[in-house]
């Protein structure tokens, strides 16, 4: 039986170490409101005072907190009963350049760190659903790898680059976050044109936004926007969204708008609407 320490039981963190708990580990768990805790009692769970009581004696210590301040500060606060052989597993979002900081900064004092950051919510959590991308050592992967792919459906391993989990996180969260902003923006045109949402939700599984991504992300990648779809005629239908909405609130075709206008006035406007994306390639 191992026992394994979470550090932040909010709602995804709680989701896990119940997890845990059911799989048959002994858990111990830490959070700054004690009673967000306390509700892990009845699954067994021993609640600590502090972070240093909750990794005493733990082989895994999982990390799901707020931002790289609290990160630092709980490993800072856990330090003194942390065991020796102890892995740190860090399941935080985190700014890439404050992470690789950290994962050198604990090399140095000889402690193990993973950075695990995942995809999934609290009920993917609870029943080992979702993804966890992992960056550090990878003999260190080696010793977690079974325990992690027990959290999760598909474990993905991204190198030894130690902010590279990291990175790609916050490319998943942009496009979760970039989705919803459309969807709002889509759901905002049905209410201007008296669509009910559900109908306007139900049309877009016409699409498929995966080949999209794979086509036109991989365009843009390499820099190639001969145009199937001119930035002009995308910035006409943009127009035209903008005045179905009237002068109801938008969360993104404004400046999908603004940026298209800049694109268009430095000479763009015959390339393909994914010119979007040009600097970001002619930067790199």
């Amino acid at each position: 039986m191992t026992t394994v320490a979470f550090l932040g039981t909010g709602l995804l963190g709680a989701a896990f170490a119940e997890a845990a708990a059911k799989r048959g580990d002994t858990v111990s768990a830490w959070n700054r409101t004690p009673r967000k805790a306390l509700a892990l009692v009845p699954f067994g769970i021993k609640v600590a005072a502090t972070p240093a009581e909750a990794v005493q004696g733990a082989s895994r210590v999982h990390l799901i907190l707020k931002d790289d301040a609290v990160v630092d500060e709980v490993i800072e606060a856990a330090r003194p009963l942390l065991a020796p052989s102890a892995v740190l597993l860090d399941h935080t979002t985190t700014l890439p350049e404050l992470t690789a900081a950290r994962a050198a900064r604990l090399a140095s004092q000889g402690i193990a760190y993973l950075h695990c950051p995942v995809f999934m919510g609290p009920a993917a959590a609870l029943h080992a659903q979702g993804s966890m991308m992992v960056a550090g050592p990878h003999a260190l992967f080696e010793r977690v790898q079974a325990e992690l792919a027990a959290m999760t459906t598909r474990l993905e391993y991204m190198g030894e680059r130690a902010d590279l989990a990291a990175v790609n996180k916050l490319f998943g969260n942009a496009m979760i976050i970039g989705v919803s902003a459309m969807m709002a923006d889509v759901l905002t045109l049905a209410q201007a044109s008296g669509v009910e949402p559900q109908s306007a939700v139900k049309l877009l599984g016409m699409l498929d936004l995966n080949a999209m991504v794979a086509g036109r992300g991989s365009n843009m990648a390499q820099g190639n926007f001969a145009a199937s779809f001119e930035l002009t005629m995308a910035r006409k239908d943009v127009r035209l969204m903008l005045e179905t909405a009237g002068d109801r609130p938008l969360a993104a075709l404004p400046a999908i708008a603004a940026r298209m206008d800049q694109l268009i006035a430095q000479g763009h406007g015959a390339l393909d609407a994914c010119a979007l994306g040009i600097d970001a390639v002619l930067r790199a």
